[in-house]
């Protein structure tokens, strides 16, 4: 359990690093919150509970290759079972729920893959704000990094 948390518009969405797939795993009852614009975790969690159940009825794999992992509680600490999805299921979950918070939210985890993958090439990155970010690049120099259609940074290989 070495999940951490991170803020979108002061609402906590607690991640968790999966380095055997490298992907992030996100809490869906926390980004449920930040869609339904809900800081209280409770009422959160009753409304993916409810579209929960509407996405099975549907027969959506959205629901069916959602699974738990332990994260610590915002609460009280604790560690607890709780749904979790990764980057591209959340995106898919974005769209299921309607919300004036979906542009700006997708806009968000796109910058915290992109820090992930400036983190995997050792470059340190601080968030500065909604989607503002100071990339300081331990000894990399210009051009020794390129950005790919997908928006994943990569060292330029070598000519």
């Amino acid at each position: 359990m070495n999940n951490k948390v991170q803020l979108f518009e002061n609402q906590p969405v607690r991640h968790e690093w999966d380095a055997e797939k490298e992907e992030w795993l996100f809490s869906v009852v926390d980004v449920v919150g930040v869609l339904i614009e809900q800081p209280d975790y409770d009422a959160a969690r009753k409304y993916w509970k409810v579209l929960k159940g509407r996405l099975k009825e549907e027969g959506s794999e959205l629901v069916t290759n959602c699974y738990q992992l332990k994260m610590k509680s915002l609460k009280d600490g604790k560690g607890y079972l709780t749904d979790v999805m990764t980057t591209e299921q959340i995106l898919r979950l974005v769209q299921s729920i309607p919300s004036k918070k979906a542009e700006p939210f997708k806009l968000w985890l796109g910058n915290s893959e992109l820090a992930t993958n400036c983190h995997q090439l050792g470059m340190s990155v601080t968030m500065m704000g909604w989607g503002e970010w100071n990339f300081l690049m331990d000894g990399m120099r210009q051009g020794d990094i390129e950005t790919t259609s997908r928006d994943i940074i990569r060292p330029r290989r070598a000519r």
